[in-house]
């Protein structure tokens, strides 16, 4: 399998919007209780890129996965840090792609000179079909 990284633009947002959506529904991660609109989650995905990276991993034409970087904090000393998401089609789970896409986005934030990039994962006490330690054990990794 091939996986091809890359921006994303402001036309993937459907298929990111597809992805992300499958989190919405059906889990806890995303903090969000409805899905955001295709208009929104453009206007997410332009604004992102006016400062920070937002790439998308790709297989056989099809979108499969996506990470982004974001402002970590507003306070001046935390301008060389970064807040990161990743989001993977649930069909593409423990394929590398989560861990080629961080790499890349990494590899960016550097020559932006981001040294701290910070990733929230959830830590439920017991886990759940809505919340597991999944990101938790990634981010370990």
């Amino acid at each position: 399998m091939e996986i091809l990284i890359r921006v994303a633009r402001e036309e993937d947002a459907g298929e990111l919007l597809n992805i992300y959506a499958y989190y919405v529904k059906n889990t806890a991660i995303t903090f969000e209780h409805e899905v955001p609109t295709l208009e929104d989650f453009t206007w997410r995905i332009k604004e992102t890129l006016h400062n920070y990276p937002y790439l998308v991993a790709v297989v056989d034409g099809k979108i499969v996965g996506y990470i982004y970087a974001g402002r970590f904090r507003t306070r001046a000393s935390y301008a060389w840090s970064a807040s990161t998401s990743i989001y993977i089609d649930k069909q593409y789970h423990r394929m590398g792609i989560a861990k080629m896409l961080y790499a890349e986005l990494e590899n960016i934030l550097v020559k932006q000179n981001v040294v701290n990039v910070y990733a929230g994962a959830a830590d439920p006490v017991e886990e759940d079909e809505y919340l597991t330690r999944n990101s938790e054990h990634f981010h370990e990794a």
